[in-house]
């Protein structure tokens, strides 16, 4: 190969990743009349307001919830964390319309449903046989997911129905990384003035 060709193989390429505006768009477009519409939508919020891992969320419950705080605790005792490491993530800026999308599916869980303490943050979908004796989805129940297999094929379909292309929920993480490196914009100091290469503040 030529210089010039072995140079535009080795090139890095910037992967893809959802826009704000593109996540926007898909939980403007999600419906929430019926309970498990307004848990799908609230799954798309709360990925964009926490960058958690799907099969962290997929094993959370409403115990590891500080609203107050504006945080969660991934408890690895409880939820399938990476390395199983536990720790707390605060919510991020990303709008409090997106951020009451969440509050109000807790509250809907706690006040409406009954849901506890111990109860999952997103659980599954109950499936019961139907009239014609195939097995439908007739609600929520009281499990969460025991894999993230389900949040991804809800974040398919959710792009899908906006008509946008499908992006699965880790690719929230680099969103929620541009998205720092657009607001945090001034170069971090030492308390002698000098500059910290690679860290910023806001």
């Amino acid at each position: 190969m030529s210089l010039k060709d072995t140079a535009i193989a080795k090139a890095v390429r910037e992967p893809r990743v959802p826009t704000m505006e593109e996540i926007k768009s898909v939980l403007a477009a999600m419906p929430s009349g019926t309970a498990i519409e307004k848990r799908n939508r609230a799954l798309v919020a709360f990925t964009l307001l926490t960058g958690a891992r799907d099969n962290a969320t997929a094993s959370m419950r409403l115990k590891h919830l500080d609203l107050a705080g504006r945080q969660i605790f991934q408890d690895a005792r409880d939820a399938r964390t990476k390395f199983s490491k536990s720790f707390a993530t605060f919510f991020f800026p990303v709008g409090d319309d997106i951020e009451a999308i969440f509050v109000d599916w807790v509250a809907f869980l706690r006040n409406e449903l009954g849901f506890s303490h111990d109860d999952p943050l997103f659980p599954a979908t109950k499936m019961a046989p139907g009239a014609d004796g195939n097995f439908a989805s007739v609600g929520l129940a009281r499990e969460g997911w025991s894999t993230a297999s389900p949040i991804r094929a809800i974040f398919k379909g959710a792009f899908e129905g906006a008509g946008l292309r499908y992006f699965n929920p880790h690719s929230f993480r680099k969103t929620l990384v541009r998205l720092g490196m657009d607001t945090c914009t001034m170069p971090r100091r030492s308390g002698r003035g000098r500059r910290i290469s690679g860290t910023t503040k806001c």
